[in-house]
């Protein structure tokens, strides 16, 4: 058997987590080639939807983010637009972007009320979500929802159902999940790890023992 490559490894730690969960929101928001679709998030997992639906073959990615690491990030990873704007603002660019229409997929990878909300709202008609972000605090509106003709899939990610997928993907050089890892800290730091990425002054962090 080969041992991956120490630059291998952390790749092969973000299929075993973020990215699995990245691709599963693409894939629940049925992520087609030549597609537009939103990312809703720009924490590890919606950079890492973003990195999933190129590989999808989606040929606009509207990254919705605020922080220029992390637009960096979505850019290097396929992102084709970057949106600022949040809640009515960040709608209504979507939808300027999409000529009125909307997105044909979207990815939401927060899971507040108001990023479950502007995931519904920039999603075309007949077009899909894929929520992925542990909803807390969310409530759906039943007629909303009923006369938004969107689809709506997602929860806990089915991992190892993509990974011999995505491991593959990574030995062979075809992504670098890895990317995300911007913080390396020993293992008996993981309380800062995790401030760190509480405070966003981390996408994500990499223990070493």
């Amino acid at each position: 058997d080969e041992v991956p490559s120490k630059e291998q490894l952390p790749g092969l730690l973000a299929a075993s987590d973020v990215l699995g969960t990245g691709w599963f929101a693409a894939d629940a928001a049925d992520v087609k080639p030549g597609a537009t679709v939103a990312v809703v998030g720009d924490g590890a997992v919606g950079l890492l939807g973003v990195l999933s639906a190129k590989q999808m073959g989606a040929e606009r990615i509207i990254a919705m983010s605020r922080h220029a690491a992390r637009q960096a990030l979505a850019r290097d990873f396929g992102a084709t637009d970057i949106v600022t704007e949040r809640g009515d603002e960040g709608v209504a660019r979507i939808k300027e972007l999409t000529r009125g229409i909307g997105a044909d997929s979207v990815l939401e990878c927060v899971g507040t009320q108001e990023s479950m909300m502007q995931a519904i709202r920039c999603t075309r008609p007949g077009g899909h979500v894929g929520h992925v972000g542990v909803p807390h605090g969310v409530e759906l509106d039943g007629e909303g929802l009923f006369f938004s003709h969107v689809h709506l899939h997602g929860g806990p990610a089915p991992v190892r159902h993509y990974l011999p997928k995505l491991i593959d993907l990574v030995l062979n050089g075809k992504i670098n999940p890895g990317k995300v890892f911007d913080l390396t800290l020993p293992l008996d730091q993981v309380a800062e790890g995790y401030r760190a990425m509480d405070e966003r002054r981390a996408i994500k962090t990499l223990l070493r023992p």
